[in-house]
């Protein structure tokens, strides 16, 4: 069991929620609002994405997330910004015909989903560590390990910690090479990201089986989404990790009432308290993760 929990947020994703939820955060300004939220609330990670404020959609514009980070540096509110670098992965499999890309397709390289990196230089960014169907349509999300690599070795110039998204048992196999490879500070920081069709499932036997594949001493959390949020941190802190909430991942506080990020966290530390744990600040996060606070860049 783990009894110093690191919490993360991750406040909006890039999902089609907006029409379930009005608080889903949309704009530079909404989002920014919404990491202050949470960071106030108790997580010291909050994991950002970022959509187009005019259509709500998902996106990946660089003034987008600069815009988000401007607001949360300056507004004096002490949270470790964890940039999702995941967009630019989608492929829509055309139907008839599979080599002509279908609607919102977005497929771009390494180094474009890395570009907002680059500028913001976030103590953390996000690498989803491989290629996964996405539900029951066309949709693949497509990250090869030659992009993988090129991409961790980049970030690791940067002074940029990767979270490790994995959706599957595979991802931990990838992930674990490219430590193995010398491409990962350590330590190496893992997100078992469970419950996304058609990856690993929120259930207690995948999350410990991705759980023990892990390269030893490497730090970990895991998250289920919507009705398995809250199950799932109960039983990351049980097998030793630590966890994210947020509107990303769940949108109701319990049947029929929908949540904000604060109270998804709040709920979170709750849990963790009645386990005998507790919520460690930004700064025991740092000291845990070993994060090179890189200096930010001026763009």
């Amino acid at each position: 069991m783990n009894t110093e929990v690191i919490v993360t947020c991750a406040v909006t994703g890039a999902g089609d929620t907006t029409g379930k939820h009005p608080g889903i955060p949309v704009t530079g300004e909404q989002i920014a609002n919404a990491v202050i939220e949470a960071a106030r609330a108790g997580a010291a990670v909050t994991h950002i994405h970022v959509r187009d404020p005019k259509t709500g959609k998902g996106g990946r514009r660089p003034e987008w997330y600069r815009e988000v980070v401007e607001r949360v540096r300056s507004s004096g509110v002490d949270v470790i910004i964890n940039l999702s670098a995941g967009m630019g992965g989608d492929y829509v499999v055309g139907d008839p015909d599979p080599l002509k890309p279908g609607d919102g397709t977005d497929l771009a390289g390494w180094e474009e989903r890395l570009r907002h990196v680059e500028e913001l230089r976030p103590e953390i960014c996000t690498l989803d560590c491989g290629t996964l169907n996405y539900g029951d349509e066309n949709l693949t999300y497509i990250s090869t390990p030659a992009m993988l690599r090129r991409a961790a070795k980049r970030v690791m110039e940067l002074g940029v910690k990767p979270e490790l998204e994995c959706f599957d048992m595979g991802h931990v196999w990838l992930a674990r090479q490219m430590h193995a490879e010398g491409l990962l500070q350590d330590p190496p920081l893992f997100q078992l990201c469970l419950g996304i069709p058609y990856g690993a499932p929120a259930d207690t036997n995948a999350m410990k089986a991705m759980r023990d594949e892990l390269p030893p001493g490497a730090v970990w959390a895991a998250f289920g989404i919507s009705r398995h949020q809250f199950p799932m941190v109960a039983q990351s802190v049980l097998l030793g990790g630590h966890v994210r909430v947020g509107l990303e991942d769940n949108l109701y506080l319990k049947r029929g009432v929908l949540a904000s990020n604060g109270q998804l966290v709040e709920k979170a530390i709750q849990i963790i308290e009645l386990l005998g744990g507790r919520a460690l600040t930004p700064d025991e996060a740092r000291t845990k993760l070993k994060l090179k606070t890189a200096k930010p860049v001026s763009v």
